[in-house]
């Protein structure tokens, strides 16, 4: 024999000693219908609801109709390199994503691949995109404060942790902004932030992106990105997938303020899957689980009892309206799920007064439980001094020079009030300067200020009180509350403060 077949000899030779008789089951289906991001697949006879689904060319399905003669699916990737014909395998996994803290400060897609050029984040652990929410029972009350670093957010319609509070209004009200600014607010807190933008252009995203990283907020935060030139499938995902990264730390016991943009993207994107998946559409072409979709996700943010881990996931889903109709399909079935609303309207927006929260019909279930005694103390009859306010300039309108002294110093302070709760994007307050601003305001101290003048006194203000108060402030932010002594000093340092700054009114 020569040295080649001798080689050849024990080539084989080894390969029949090493050969193994183990045998693997893979559910295996065919394509029989594919286009618009849908496949229909005969076979699979054994795959779950939810379950990835392996086409070629390395693209991922998930399995959501489960048909008696075939299991309809979503493509997640191109779905236009798939055939009739092709090949489908079962991976026997349910859809997970990676959860942990080498996620925080990166862009990902909903499955987690990384979108800003970086190397793939090093996460070893993952978890199920669908959970059921926590119970009653391993929940806690809402009564410790999210501050949103706005005005009148803080002080007229607090947010606890573990509450649900929408963010309604129009295209272009500003509903983007004021939850990125409390996102930007908790970049020197204990409070992890996630923002899921569903639909979005990607130009808008990359805004945000570097919006936060300006601020100094994105080394805190995960951006979850299924961007408008996404499949739906990818857009209907989203947001479960930014919940349940979010709650791999409210189950290490931290705090999180996600914020989902925007939940009517969301509804369009599982409209337009589950027409192609031919489910029998109902109101507005809607499937009949439209609700469930937004309840299940919604109900997973909760404050949890110390024995179940105390974190929390404080939710902020954004809905867009249509000239204003709240009473829409999507809308009422958000507002119903949800523990209040901040209402932007157009018409403020477009007045400049920003942020364009109507302080009437803004509403939060949680109430004054969930703000601090030194901002309770200060705003607590805010709101109703606002709304008499806007009443009485209605009614001012029709006869301004009829009017007794009385409601003249209303209507004058309820416009200094009115300029006093506006404010700039990327411009957060801290809690000691919006308690200190509020009780001076009370107190009368913007009263013989001219309207105009009231931006620069709230800026020369904060400044003043850093210089010369800082024990103040101080004990504010510790204890929570402002003491009567305090707000003696705060008083004693306006009337200085006004007769050194030159903005009394002539």
């Amino acid at each position: 024999m020569t040295t080649a077949g001798q080689d050849i000899a024990s080539v084989i030779k080894r390969q029949i000693e090493e050969f193994g008789g183990e045998l693997t089951m893979v559910d295996v289906g065919t394509v029989v219908e594919a286009g618009d991001g849908i496949a229909r697949i005969h076979g699979l006879a054994g795959v779950r609801l939810n379950e990835i689904l392996q086409f070629p060319n390395d693209i991922l399905g998930l399995a959501l109709n489960l048909e008696e003669e075939s299991v309809g699916a979503v493509i997640m990737g191109d779905y236009l390199r798939i055939r009739e014909g092709d090949e489908v395998r079962s991976t026997g996994r349910i859809l997970e994503v990676p959860v942990g803290d080498d996620l925080l400060g990166r862009v990902v897609d909903p499955l987690g691949r990384p979108l800003d050029g970086q190397p793939a984040p090093r996460t070893t652990e993952t978890l199920p995109i669908e959970k059921i929410a926590p119970g009653v029972i391993s929940r806690q009350p809402v009564d410790q404060p999210v501050q949103f670093g706005v005005k009148v957010v803080d002080a007229m319609v607090p947010v606890g942790r573990g509450q649900r509070e929408l963010v309604i209004g129009d295209r272009s009200t500003g509903k983007t902004s004021i939850c990125v600014d409390a996102i930007i607010n908790q970049r020197d807190s204990d409070m992890i932030g996630v923002y899921v933008a569903i639909g979005q252009k990607a130009s808008k995203v990359a805004g945000i992106v570097q919006r936060l990283a300006d601020q100094g907020a994105l080394d805190n935060t995960i951006i979850v990105a299924a961007n408008a030139s996404d499949p739906a499938a990818t857009q209907f995902l989203a947001p479960y997938a930014g919940c349940t990264m979010a709650e791999y730390f409210m189950s290490k016991g931290r705090d999180v303020l996600i914020v989902y943009d925007d939940l009517s993207k969301h509804a369009w994107a599982y409209r337009q899957m589950s027409l192609l998946l031919k489910r029998p559409p109902g109101r507005e072409a809607y499937p009949g689980d439209v609700f469930y979709l937004h309840s299940r996700l919604l109900e997973r943010a909760a404050r949890m009892s110390p024995e179940y881990g105390g974190g929390s996931i404080t939710a902020l889903p954004i809905i867009e309206t249509l000239a204003g109709d709240v009473s829409a399909y999507i809308p009422t079935n958000v507002i119903s799920i949800t523990d209040g609303q901040l209402f932007l309207e157009p018409d403020l927006f477009n007045a400049g007064i920003r942020p364009a929260v109507n302080s009437g019909i803004s509403v939060t279930r949680v109430g004054s439980s969930a703000q601090r005694r030194g901002m309770k103390s200060v705003a607590g009859s805010l709101k109703t001094e606002m709304a008499q306010f806007d009443a009485l300039a209605t009614f001012a309108q029709f006869g301004a020079e009829d009017l007794d002294p009385v409601t003249r110093r209303q209507l004058a302070r309820g416009e200094r009030f009115r300029e006093l709760l506006k404010q700039d994007e990327n411009a957060p307050v801290s809690y000691e300067n919006m308690v200190a601003l509020f009780h001076v305001a009370n107190e009368g101290a913007l009263d013989d200020v001219e309207v105009e003048k009231v931006g620069d006194f709230e800026a020369q203000w904060y400044d003043y009180m850093a210089a010369n108060l800082p024990d103040v402030l101080s004990a504010i932010s510790d204890t929570g509350e402002l003491s009567d002594e305090n707000g003696d000093r705060l008083m004693e340092a306006v009337t200085a403060f006004k007769q050194t700054a030159g903005l009394v009114a002539a």
